[in-house]
């Protein structure tokens, strides 16, 4: 009578080789097109029209070290458009993490742009650390 041990080395050897087996099977659009999607189609964004000024950027990719990829002057300036604009649609303001969420940015993207937002007086502050709101000029 097989133990215990037995059957459960049995059934994952069983399952290893069906799973080896189906990546085999598998197409290669099968597998780069499968991001945890469960095989459904994804809706491809577009179709003509306007861009959306306030469309969400996509996550920049980072560096072996982590570190994000150096922006040029032109992006920090789009990106600012962009915050502007936001603010602009909000009277009461907005803090950095609400402004983050909205346009899809990481944190560490944020500090700069927003620096260089009051510097050059497109943005005002008020508050302080997390609790800085930021409106427009």
């Amino acid at each position: 009578m097989p133990t215990l041990r037995s059957q459960l080395d049995g059934l994952a050897a069983n399952f290893a080789t069906q799973i080896i087996a189906a990546i085999q099977g598998a197409s290669l659009h099968e597998l780069a097109g499968s991001e945890g999607d469960g095989g459904r189609a994804r809706a491809v964004p577009g179709g003509g029209g306007q861009p959306d000024p306030l469309a969400v950027p996509a996550v920049p990719k980072r560096g072996k070290n982590g570190r994000l990829p150096r922006r040029s002057d032109e992006e920090i300036q789009a990106v600012l458009n962009k915050i502007v604009l936001l603010v602009k649609t909000h009277k009461d303001g907005m803090r950095a993490e609400e402004i983050r969420s909205k346009l899809g940015m990481l944190p560490k993207e944020m500090p700069r742009i927003l620096k260089e937002g009051v510097a050059k007086k497109r943005l005002t502050s008020k508050g302080q650390k997390r609790a800085t709101t930021y409106f427009a000029k």
